[in-house]
């Protein structure tokens, strides 16, 4: 992945979005770009045109500490976004591994964290890696994405049932807005790790194979998974608002651990006890096992 035109199209896009009002700035005359103008963001960060310019044709090559903060201010960036930015200068000059090109073994999953899970019946939960792939999951965790489990096409990768299956439109409540935070996530992980040919290769699929992705990659948007609400509309238990949590391992894994919960007394809370009732969907392993060869430690396309 090209790591300097991910810092250009960054860059321009977050001056664009910012109106000179919104900045602070007078404007005279007719302006012919949207936004704010390199100078202008030059001025707001305290350098020179030439240098500015020079960052957002991608060149972040020796850019201080102080400078991307200056930028970040400049351009209203929020956390996310900074931290975006910063990863993407650190990549800066970093010359790719062989283990690195060959894209790095899919960690395996603790077998404490298998246990932790486990231990967990009344709760969907899963292990996720960077780049959206369910390693591992609880029954009650299968039951819940059991389209996505059942789906060959998805191999198990979030972003894949989100963006290939006719199913996942139905079953997220909010499709775009979670499609849009995979995206996003999906993006800060490729400014970390922008040799890594499993992720360019899977989201090389998603722009091939979607024009939603391809037009919300263009986005340019970040996110980073933490806590949030998710609207489900289960095939066998109807409505379902749960609350996620995303908790990342303490390790230089990757992994995170991903728990969804009811609220207690609500129709939700009831739903998640009946599909726990039932035994997992026929077809579903008790877990969910290696998944397929199009997210595997190449992640080639299917």
């Amino acid at each position: 992945m090209d790591n300097r035109d991910a810092v250009s199209s960054f860059l321009r896009s977050r001056r664009e979005r910012i109106t000179p009002e919104q900045a602070g700035l007078p404007t005279y005359g007719q302006r012919r770009v949207p936004g704010l103008r390199r100078g202008e963001v030059a001025a707001l960060a305290g350098v020179s045109v030439e240098y500015y310019t020079r960052l957002e044709r991608g060149n972040l090559r020796g850019v201080s500490d102080s400078v991307l903060d200056a930028l970040s201010l400049a351009l209203r960036l929020d956390d996310t976004e900074r931290t975006y930015l910063y990863s993407l200068s650190r990549a800066e000059g970093k010359a790719p591994s062989a283990r690195t090109r060959r894209s790095a073994p899919r960690p395996a999953v603790r077998s404490s964290v298998a246990r932790i899970i486990d231990a967990m019946p009344g709760l969907p939960a899963s292990v996720m890696n960077n780049r959206l792939d369910t390693l591992a999951a609880n029954p009650l965790g299968q039951a819940l994405y059991a389209e996505m489990f059942a789906d060959p096409t998805c191999g198990g990768n979030v972003a894949r049932f989100a963006f290939f299956s006719p199913a996942a439109r139905r079953f997220y409540v909010d499709w775009e807005h979670m499609a849009r935070f995979a995206v996003g996530a999906l993006r800060v992980e490729a400014g970390k790790h922008p040799y890594d040919r499993g992720l360019s290769n899977l989201i090389g699929e998603l722009s091939t194979r979607s024009d939603s992705f391809r037009v919300m990659w263009g986005s340019q948007d970040v996110h980073v998974f933490r806590e949030s609400t998710k609207r489900l509309n289960h095939p066998l238990v109807g409505d379902l608002e749960l609350d996620q949590e995303t908790l990342s391992l303490p390790d230089e894994s990757g992994l995170s651990v991903v728990v969804y919960s009811a609220a207690p007394g609500t129709a939700a809370e009831e739903g998640l006890k009946l599909l726990a009732s039932w035994s997992v969907p026929a077809g579903l392993e008790r877990d969910p096992g290696p998944v397929s060869e199009s997210s595997s430690a190449d992640g080639g396309p299917a």
